[in-house]
């Protein structure tokens, strides 16, 4: 594929900069800055270009972590990642050239819909159990799962779309980071945590994407952390929500990280067995 080529640092260009990229609509904006669509000009190819402004990474002490999530982002390459090919800079600015996912956004999606079907759910959650169980292995755990960070192809494929609280490290860390509804109960303790927070944010996920909201929300923020740490978890009455969605979730929702269910043993679950469209998470 051309990007391969020319968006790449196996061949790479020495210098990149504004001038090689026509810039078109405005895709998104955040904290530190705004993701437009772009064309690389040579190619002809179409990605996304984050642009961040260095004042807004000074006013936060953003940089070192910055850092940290390029190399992490550009060093993963798995179909359900979203690929960082490039970065570049001028005196004011941080230019970060990304795969376009021209799909929905995941968190507007379920919005729109409310709740997924069994067969969508099964299939974006054994899509990040690979993704995850790739990035594992790679000693990368992602701490922020959630819908908002999560994008669509056009072929409807998942992407994990944001690493701003990924670490890599094969060693226990103590960071409390991420979402508040999603935070395993080891992170709201302060104690340390591993890998197994991303198996919890997964059963997290799961039931959200079934029942439209995550399981532990409440108004009151420690009414939140209150019912994570107990595993307040309460399935509402309705036929659309197997018993065998309910036992993966109940096996991922479990205090103890050593106790909660493999990125291995999701995808062997007899509702992921089920439900999942193999052709969209083994799609390369």
């Amino acid at each position: 594929m051309a990007a391969a080529k020319i968006i790449s640092h196996e061949d790479p260009k020495e210098y990149w900069s504004l001038k090689d990229f026509d810039i078109g609509r405005l895709l998104g904006e955040g904290k530190f800055g705004k993701v437009y669509l772009a064309r690389e000009k040579q190619s002809g190819y179409v990605v996304a270009l984050k642009i961040i402004f260095k004042e807004k990474l000074d006013k936060y002490r953003y940089h070192s972590h910055l850092r940290r999530e390029i190399e992490i982002q550009h060093s993963l390459s798995h179909p359900n990642v979203l690929r960082l090919f490039a970065w570049f800079h001028d005196e004011t600015r941080i230019f970060l050239v990304l795969e376009y996912a021209a799909g929905h956004e995941l968190y507007k999606l379920l919005k729109d819909l409310k709740y997924f079907s069994e067969q969508r759910a099964a299939t974006y959650i054994a899509s990040l159990a690979r993704a995850l169980a790739y990035c594992h292995e790679k000693h990368v755990i992602h701490r922020d799962i959630k819908p908002e960070n999560l994008l669509l192809d056009m072929e409807g494929h998942l992407k994990i779309a944001d690493f701003g609280w990924a670490v890599q490290s094969s060693s226990k860390r103590r960071t409390m980071c991420g979402t508040i509804d999603y935070l395993a109960p080891e992170m709201i303790e302060n104690k340390e945590h591993d890998h197994a927070v991303d198996n919890w944010t997964l059963g997290v996920l799961c039931y959200e994407f079934l029942y439209g909201v995550p399981p532990f929300e409440e108004h009151d923020q420690n009414d939140t952390f209150r019912r994570i740490m107990k595993v307040d978890l309460n399935f509402p009455s309705t036929p659309r929500v197997s018993p065998e969605a309910k036992d993966l979730i109940t096996k991922l929702l479990v205090k103890d990280s050593s106790k909660r269910l493999s990125l291995k043993k999701i995808l062997e679950h007899p509702w992921i067995v089920k439900n999942a469209d193999l052709e969209q998470h083994d799609s390369k």
